[in-house]
């Protein structure tokens, strides 16, 4: 038929983008400390805004010493989900003794 429909995905807002992203690696049991989020001290992940992304890592192993960052950049709302998916996913597979 060769028509457009005239749907495009909605702008993505960083802003809007971090605070929701923020508000669910708290609801996962994280602690905000300067955009680092941390479980029982041990750094977790770390998010900010960057120009027209979001500028978010993950750690490889937690550590109370200097962590290890695997970073990447978040650009639709689809990443961010998939990013939080992720912290989930390592707080799960993570022990105790992990920490």
């Amino acid at each position: 038929m060769g028509e457009e429909w005239g749907f495009a995905a909605p702008a993505f807002r960083v802003e809007e983008a971090l605070g929701r992203l923020r508000r669910d690696l708290r609801e996962s049991g994280l602690v905000e400390r300067d955009g680092v989020f941390e479980r029982r001290g041990a750094a977790i992940a770390r998010v900010a805004a960057g120009d027209g992304v979001v500028e978010a890592a993950i750690v490889e192993r937690p550590s109370h010493g200097s962590p290890r960052w695997r970073t990447r950049q978040l650009k639709s709302g689809a990443e961010v989900r998939d990013f939080v998916n992720l912290v989930k996913k390592q707080l799960g597979a993570w022990s105790d003794d992990d920490e």
